[in-house]
């Protein structure tokens, strides 16, 4: 009597994404994936490989088609302003210094509750349709109307207080209705964790973050330190970004910015540096010991001309052992587009170096997923496709010309793709872009309030000196 070994019945998850063309994980094998397949159940990956094996485990009441797909898990874009949405077009040609208290400072003082209500929403609309999922927020004024946003989109969100407390530098001196104590900077940095800590199931993470090195004073810096640890949650900053902001570092505290980090005892790996270009040499040496986060802002660099990426030591400091993330910074520098900020990164540091094997495809998309993740505390539950983590990933349209031929997919990825090519993105299992449309809130009505809020922000600023068009308007 023949004997027939005993099949399996395939068990049930909620979501199917079969036939994959290109699966790119980062998982710690660093696969890529063709014919792949995809299981999600609760909200997190259950099973990630070939078609062929996961269709005979599992079975979905929900199954999508992944062929013409390059898959990619979420992308974290570790700095951006959501405030400053609504900013594009009003800061150009401007150097460190007037881009701040010329433009920006202005721009945002000028912003009501409401405005960054529109802003916020509009930048979580940017970045899902170019298949972010997670994005840190350094603060503004209104910090409960970015959270009530973003958390209406479905997507996840570091999130802080704006804390400036020094009223004047050598750069110039803050709007009134941005100059605050350091006992209000504190209050209310601690009153963001009585009220949103453990909220949102888990879609909200809170960082503590005092915006610029300096208009921060010691106290400042250090007691949000003490925050920062009493939460166990990263303490974020600007710094290094400009020779400008470098120099008056080292004229008003007679130190440098990594330097006068380390002596107030406040850099580790739990501090996230945004731009970080210009160092000192012996700064080099603190960071690669203290192992903060760094975050790579290229378009903001690039069209400020701030010259860090020429001055700055991103590839080398990866290759020493510093994690070092992406950020898109602001819409006023243009783009606000992951995908493009992976190419400019790449891209100008193999220029700056004249050297084409600096900063590979690879390293990119690394420092846009896994060093992302990392910079905010979440490796174990984003970053990367692998069975048991949160079910982020995002589905490029690969039939489009960018992406065609189709050899390499990394390559195709940093070197030729858009965000624009994004089709779909899940979070959570839960699909928040549809078709390049959002599913949790009216695209449509949206784009209506961020005109409607635009208007009201250029009626309180002066256009004529904010917007430099150098062409006559008739």
């Amino acid at each position: 009597m023949s004997q027939h070994p005993t099949l399996t019945a395939p068990q049930h998850c909620d979501l199917l994404i079969t036939h994959i063309d290109w699966l790119i994980t980062v998982d710690p094998a660093r696969r890529v994936i063709t014919d792949a397949c995809l299981a999600v159940l609760d909200g997190k990956f259950v099973g990630v490989g070939k078609t062929a094996d996961l269709l005979q485990r599992w079975q979905a009441p929900r199954t999508e088609l992944g062929r013409g797909r390059v898959v990619t898990p979420g992308f974290i874009d570790n700095h951006l302003h959501a405030s400053f949405q609504l900013s594009r077009g009003l800061a150009d040609e401007a150097n460190a210094q007037q881009f701040l208290y010329d433009h920006m400072y202005p721009y945002e003082a000028a912003n009501t509750r409401e405005d960054v209500r529109v802003s916020s929403a509009f930048a979580a609309l940017e970045l899902l349709r170019h298949g972010v999922t997670c994005f840190t927020d350094p603060g503004n004024y209104h910090p409960d109307a970015t959270i009530e946003a973003v958390m209406s989109t479905g997507m996840r969100l570091v999130a802080a207080c704006s804390c400036f407390d020094k009223t004047k530098s050598v750069m110039g001196i803050l709007p009134p209705s941005m100059i605050e104590s350091t006992g209000a900077c504190l209050e209310k940095t601690e009153g963001l964790f009585e009220r949103y800590l453990g909220q949102h199931k888990g879609k909200l993470t809170l960082s503590a973050s005092f915006r610029g090195m300096n208009n921060a004073s010691d106290e400042l810096i250090v007691g949000l330190k003490e925050i920062a640890n009493k939460h166990k949650v990263k303490l974020q900053t600007h710094a290094c970004f400009s020779y400008q902001t470098h120099d008056a570092s080292v004229s008003g505290t007679g130190k440098a910015e990594i330097e006068r980090l380390e002596s107030l005892g406040v850099l580790d790996e739990n501090m996230i540096l945004v731009h970080s270009g210009w160092l000192e040499p012996q700064e080099l040496a603190l960071l690669v010991k203290r192992k903060p986060t760094l975050v790579c802002s290229p378009s903001s660099s690039l069209h400020n001309g701030y010259g860090y990426m020429a001055a700055g030591k991103h590839p080398e400091l990866m290759a020493m052992g510093v994690n070092v993330s992406l950020g898109s910074d602001h819409a006023s520098s243009g783009v606000v587009d992951m995908v493009q900020e992976m190419r400019m990164a790449a891209c100008m540091y193999k220029e700056v170096r004249m050297n084409p094997r600096v900063m590979p495809p690879e390293h990119a998309v690394e420092m846009a997923t896994l060093n992302g993740a990392k910079g905010v505390g979440l490796q174990d539950h984003i970053g990367s496709i692998e069975v048991g983590k949160q079910a982020d990933f995002v589905l490029f349209d690969a039939t489009l010309p960018e992406w065609q031929p189709l050899y390499n997919p990394v390559s195709n990825l940093v070197y030729s793709a858009t965000g624009n090519t994004v089709k779909d993105v899940f979070i959570d299992g839960e699909q928040v872009l549809k078709n390049g449309e959002l599913t949790q809130i009216n695209h449509q009505s949206l784009m209506l309030q961020v005109q409607e809020a635009a208007k009201r922000i250029s009626s309180r600023l002066d256009m004529k000196r904010l917007n430099k068009l150098l062409w006559p308007v008739h």
